[in-house]
This record gives C-alpha cells, structure tokens and sequence, in this order.
C-alpha cells in the first residue's frame, strides 16, 4: 500500500510539473495524448459547447462561449495545484506520516494531516501547528515549499503574456471593422478599398497593399501565440459580431479573390498573406486534432447567384475584374485550399464563418453605438434607405 501511494505521488508530481512546463513554459506545440491540460479541455470545453450551442439568443449564447476561456484557464491552475497537493500528500503518507500533529487521532488522521500539511506548505502558509521529526520529511518540505513559489511566480508571468497576445489579436480586429464591415466580408474589404486614383494606381490599392501586409503579420503572430498557448482561441472578441476566426476567413477570402479574380496591383501581396494565414489557419486546426471538412459538406458561404451578384458589385464600385467563364472555377480551387479546415474549427469552437457579401442594410459595430450614430451615422443611412 506504501508503495502504490509513492508511486502514486511521484507519477502525479510529474505528470503535473510536465504538463505545466508544456503550457506556460515551452514555446512551440505541446504535444502528448496523455496531458492534463488536453484531457481538462477535451473533459470541460465538449459539454459547455453542447449546451451553450443550444441557446436560441444570440447575446446570451455568446455571452457563455465568452466566459469559458477565462474561466477555463482559473479551472485549470486549479486542478494543477490540487494535484500537486494530492501528490506530495501521497509521499507523505507512503513515509508514514512522520509528523506531530495534536489533532490526529490514530491511523485514520493520517491522510488528512499529509492533506493539510502539504496545502499549507504549497501556498506557503508556515503555520507550525504540524511539526515534522525526520530530516528526510523536512528535505521534503523544503521542496514542496520551492515549487509552490515556483508555481506562484510561473501563474504571475503567465497571465500577462496570454492577454498581451490577446490583447494585440484584438487590435487588428477591431481595425478591421471599418474597412470590411461586421461581420467582415471580403467584397466589402475589395469595395472600401476602391476609391480615386493617385497616378497610375489607386490610392485604395496601395492602402489594401499595406492591409494584406499587416495582416500577413498578423496571421504569422496568431500562429506564433495560438500553438503556444491553444487556449487563446477559446477566448471571444469583445463584441459579438466579431472574432478572430471570422476575421482570418475574410481575409483569406479576400485573398482569393484578389488572386483568382481581380486584376489588381495588390494579388502578389495577397499571394504571400493568403499563404501565411493559411498555414495559421491549418496548423490551428490541427493543434485541436479536428480533420478538415470535405469542401461539398461545408455550408456554401457563397451560393448560386451571389458570385454574379458579388462581381456585379464589385465592378460598379470600380474594381477591376477578369470576366472569363473559369473565373468561378478558380475561386472555387482557392477556396478549397483553407474552407475545409475554417468550417472545421468553425464547428468546434461554435464561431459563424463570414459571408462573401455583406447582410443588408448592416452597421459596422463602430456606428452601434448610441452617439456616434446619432451623430454621423443616421443621416447617412437615411439617406441610403430613401
């Protein structure tokens, strides 16, 4: 019985200090069926997505995927110091419980003093009411002491890091607002960016240019930070009709169009962000072990007629497109290269992929609010209306 309880305690001590190693510490992709932090998502993530998918209002259901992520990483911080607890607990107690404690009653106190002492030890407490009587349990409390400030100090640098790159995938989303609407479209971001020419280019295309090249960057920070830290993609944006995912997809399909589609300056830029975004947008994929969609079962974001519609629009805004009869076989083949592995994570994570045009008569989350649209926006959109 000793026995099993040392190895017990020795297998959940490094179980616990790998796995959190992986986490916070190694920057690149943890990997291991077996981990304690994939078993708490797969446990935790799996029955909070079914019943929050099930809710019919929109604000309350993204209200409940948005508390998951926080939530999720306090859940797991504290499954890593119980079992840290219950493990030095168990060698304790496979030592013989060599402690002086005055509230202990026979063999039966044995375990919860082990308990206590190591929780009070762990988070530091000192309070002195069990004393130990060998030197090898007092060794032992010494390095239960040193990992618990150890635990301590790697919680207190790990917070900060994950919402910094939280904090910079938001940026760029909320930037995006203004310039391909909300949800993001990319016939919207293709229509805001055609605007009077400058010389022999149109200022919009240098300004799209300059966008695909930002977030080329940012796709290559997403995937840098997301496999690092995964839990990052449970974590929603701050207003509803946005996320990370949706705003990825955009561009991506922007990308596309830009390449298959449009005789623009911009395609060779586009080419290099539709590649690295990508790869982000796969390696993600693959990070939560979900196999891409087969391209014919996926919800066809661009049905029959609104290619024709898109283009006709797109071509009044003064965008410069090929009219050959393969141009929507070529977007189809573009599309297929990252739609499988979008509508993949779109059904895991719960978040809605972007429509190719825009929903009429949208607002983009700018002009929501109460003063600004009283200010600017309603005369604007009366005017469109009438």
């Amino acid at each position: 019985m000793l026995i099993l309880a040392y190895a017990a305690g020795l297998l959940c001590l490094a179980t616990v200090l790998v796995d959190a190693f992986q986490t916070i510490v190694l920057p690149r992709r943890p990997r291991g069926r077996f981990r304690i932090t994939r078993i708490f998502y797969l446990v935790t993530w799996s029955p909070w997505h079914c019943i929050t998918r099930r809710i019919r209002q929109r604000r309350v259901r993204e209200t409940l995927y948005s508390i998951y992520g926080p939530a999720s990483l306090l859940m797991l911080l504290v499954v890593w110091a119980v079992l840290i607890v219950m493990g030095f607990a168990l060698l304790y107690y496979a030592m013989g419980t060599p402690f002086s404690d005055p509230l202990r009653t026979g063999s039966t106190g044995q375990l919860r003093t082990d308990l206590y002492l190591s929780g009070t030890t762990l988070f530091t407490l000192g309070l002195g009411d069990v004393v130990p009587r060998t030197l090898a349990v007092r060794a032992l409390l010494v390095l239960e002491s040193g990992t618990g400030l150890g635990f301590v100090a790697l919680v207190i640098g790990y917070l900060p890091v994950v919402y910094q790159a939280f904090a910079r995938r938001e940026v760029a989303i909320a930037l995006l607002d203004a310039r391909a609407g909300s949800p993001p479209t990319a016939s919207e971001l293709l229509r805001r960016h055609s605007y009077e020419a400058v010389g022999q280019h149109k200022s919009g295309d240098i300004a799209l240019a300059l966008l695909l090249e930002e977030w080329e960057r940012w796709s290559a920070d997403l995937l840098e930070s997301h496999i690092s830290y995964p839990l990052l993609c449970y974590y929603r944006s701050q207003h509803d009709n946005q996320s990370w995912l949706a705003a990825l997809v955009a561009v991506l399909d922007a990308c596309a169009l830009l390449v298959a589609n449009v005789q623009d300056a911009s395609a060779r830029q586009a080419q290099l962000t539709f590649a690295m975004s990508r790869h982000a947008l796969v390696d993600l994929a693959q990070v939560f072990g979900q196999t891409p969609f087969q391209f014919s079962a996926c919800e066809d974001r661009l049905a029959n007629g609104q290619f024709e519609v898109m283009h006709e629009q797109l071509r009044a805004a003064g965008v410069a497109l090929h009219t050959d009869a393969e141009a929507m076989q070529r977007l189809r083949a573009m599309r297929e290269l990252y739609e499988p592995h979008a509508c993949a994570l779109s059904a895991y994570l719960g978040i809605d992929l972007p429509r190719w045009l825009p929903q009429p008569q949208a607002r983009d989350s700018w002009q929501t609010a109460p003063r600004v649209r009283a200010a600017t926006s309603v005369p604007e959109i009366h005017e469109e209306e009438h």
